[in-house]
């Protein structure tokens, strides 16, 4: 065998089904074997960063990593972006990049790059191969650093003579030894017990849930644990759907752009139990003014380093968020109802006084309406990829889904352009599911080239792409904290997308009143393979509520009653 043939070989070791890759000078000895292993399934990209993040919303969707094939140089680079958004959101993926053959490495060769250096900040782990006798183990490391512990990315850059080599026996590894490498599994039982007992006695409790919990599957554990301590659950951004949004304990989004009631109840709450969340500065805006009067803070996170990183905790739960909430159940006692009742009395004041509102009726399209009617055709199944910017926080708050894992963003990297690509990944993984692909025009336009993958692949992909012609986000934040002044916001110039569309052979459909959003979503879900929706909403429309930059949680702005 060839160190090519290894490298396939022990990706259908690892069970591999699906690779999102782009083939060049320092990968090809790869692609040459490639076809003699038809169980492995490649989807040609247009672009190495939308292989990323294909792979990406491959793993987000289907649990499994991703994998991704890039070539050397600019090949490699390009899945940078793509690493960074998987390792910030901690999802497990595998890049295999190719690299000038090891003779001439740091010798600035053809289409050299020190990819290991680039990619070190923004993966969990990474290799650079030399010898093709190191392939089979660092494979099947890799694939097992990627899905353990706190998932991520990891990079294998293999020297374009180590998959030209010869091994004619190779040694296929049975068991990883990695003796640096011991992610936390088995959480200290006393501190939970503590932490139990912190939070049968609290009068005012809030728990936050992140990430960790839907990557560790513990969902019913959450729901479990917040019924029988009756505690008031919020989720983060990326956590949204790890806790039922029409639970009568639901706390929606928190954050700086969270429900108003989710933000008095963190403000207000006596203990403050965050589970499997890095409290980042998107969760806390105001770092000082963030839940001020929590005399317990509980930090619930498989990642030690996480620990008093942003906020040191009373009580610290290391392991994965199942594990912890399964073990700490049995000693949670349930509150007396008299007890708890004055809490959760005022939340739902909270609830009725701070609404999620938006404008109506001021002859624009609104992006909320838009939202609503997508989410009446999901029947709480469909899976929904947004993109960064005022698009996906629309479609975050007007998320009412009863399952967890099937709202996928990029939330800590920010990755506009992330969501059409990554649509793509997760409708290949799951091809039973509808998807809708959210996006602005804005970041759409990053990726749109991977049009032709879908339709290639004839991908049942629906894109509802909110248009206001203006970067939305940015335009807004000009508009409230920088004097009003908008510079280079402005996107008139964009194409006509529904031509865009049909001229990569799909089809479009223009959107400019409220009458035609039911019809227009009715047509894309009865039309196979991928559709584009171009909605011309208000390009006014803002996001709300909304913590204004450098305050605390505590002054959050509404939607003016003037625009209501």
């Amino acid at each position: 065998m060839t160190g090519a043939d290894i490298v396939l070989e022990a990706l259908e070791r690892e069970g591999v089904r699906v690779i999102f890759g782009y083939p060049g000078g320092a990968n090809l000895p790869i692609y040459k074997e490639l076809p003699k292993h038809p169980r492995l399934r490649h989807i040609l990209v247009r672009h190495e960063q939308g292989a990323a993040h294909m792979a990406d919303g491959y793993a987000r969707a289907s649990g499994r990593a991703g994998v991704v094939f890039a070539t050397s140089g600019p090949g490699a680079l390009n899945t940078i972006t793509g690493l960074a958004t998987a390792f910030m959101d901690s999802v497990p993926l595998v890049a295999i990049t190719g690299q000038v053959a090891s003779t001439v490495v740091g010798r600035d060769a053809f289409q050299e790059s020190d990819v290991v250096g680039c990619s070190m900040p923004v993966t969990k782990h990474n290799y650079l191969i030399t010898d093709v006798h190191d392939i089979p183990r660092v494979i099947k490391e890799a694939f097992h650093i990627a899905t353990t512990g706190r998932p991520g990315p990891v990079l294998i850059d293999v020297c374009k003579d180590a998959q030209q080599a010869d091994w004619p026996d190779p040694v296929w590894p049975q068991a990883i030894q990695l003796p640096g490498y011991r992610p936390a599994f088995t959480p200290d039982l006393s501190q939970l017990e503590r932490a139990a007992d912190a939070l049968s006695r609290a009068e005012r409790p809030v728990i936050l849930a992140g990430h960790g919990v839907i990557l560790s599957g513990g969902e019913e554990e959450l729901i479990a644990l917040a019924e029988k301590s009756a505690t008031p659950t919020g989720t983060t951004l990326l956590g949204i759907g790890a806790f039922p949004v029409r639970h009568p304990l639901s706390l929606h989004m928190t954050g700086f752009m969270g429900t108003g009631w989710n933000l008095k109840a963190v403000q207000d709450a006596d203990l403050l139990m965050c589970v499997g969340m890095r409290v980042d500065d998107r969760v806390t805006a105001k770092l000082a003014d963030w839940a001020p009067r929590a005399e317990t803070f509980i930090h619930v996170d498989i990642d030690r380093s996480e620990m008093g990183k942003n906020r040191r905790p009373h009580m610290e739960v290391v392991a994965d968020a199942k594990t912890a909430l399964g073990k700490m159940l049995p000693h949670i006692r349930p509150p007396e109802p008299e007890r708890r009742r004055p809490w959760l009395t005022q939340i739902d004041r909270w609830r009725e006084e701070h609404p999620l509102r938006y404008v109506h009726s001021n002859g624009h399209l609104q992006p909320q309406d838009v939202m609503i009617e997508m989410y009446r055709r999901c029947a709480d199944e469909a899976i929904v990829v947004a993109d960064v910017g005022q698009n996906q926080i629309w479609a975050a708050l007007w998320w009412n889904f009863a399952k967890p894992g099937l709202f996928i963003n990029s939330g800590g990297a920010g990755t506009m352009g992330f969501a059409f690509p990554a649509a793509i990944g997760a409708k290949v993984a799951r091809p039973e599911k509808d998807v809708w692909c959210v996006a602005g025009e804005g970041g759409f336009v990053m990726t749109a080239q991977e049009l032709s993958v879908a339709v290639k692949h004839q991908l049942d992909v629906k894109i509802v792409l909110l248009n206001n012609f203006s970067l939305g986000m940015v335009r807004q934040f000009q508009d409230d904290f920088y004097g009003g002044v908008r510079s280079e916001v402005d996107l008139h110039d964009m194409p006509d997308f529904v031509k865009l569309a049909e001229a990569y052979g799909l089809p479009g459909r223009l959107v400019t009143s409220a009458d035609e959003i039911g019809p227009a979503m009715d047509f894309a879900q009865q039309t196979p393979g991928p559709v584009l929706i171009d909605f011309r909403i208000d390009e006014e429309a803002n996001v709300y509520p909304i913590v204004p930059l450098g305050l605390g949680l505590n002054d959050f702005r509404e939607l003016p009653d003037d625009y209501a």
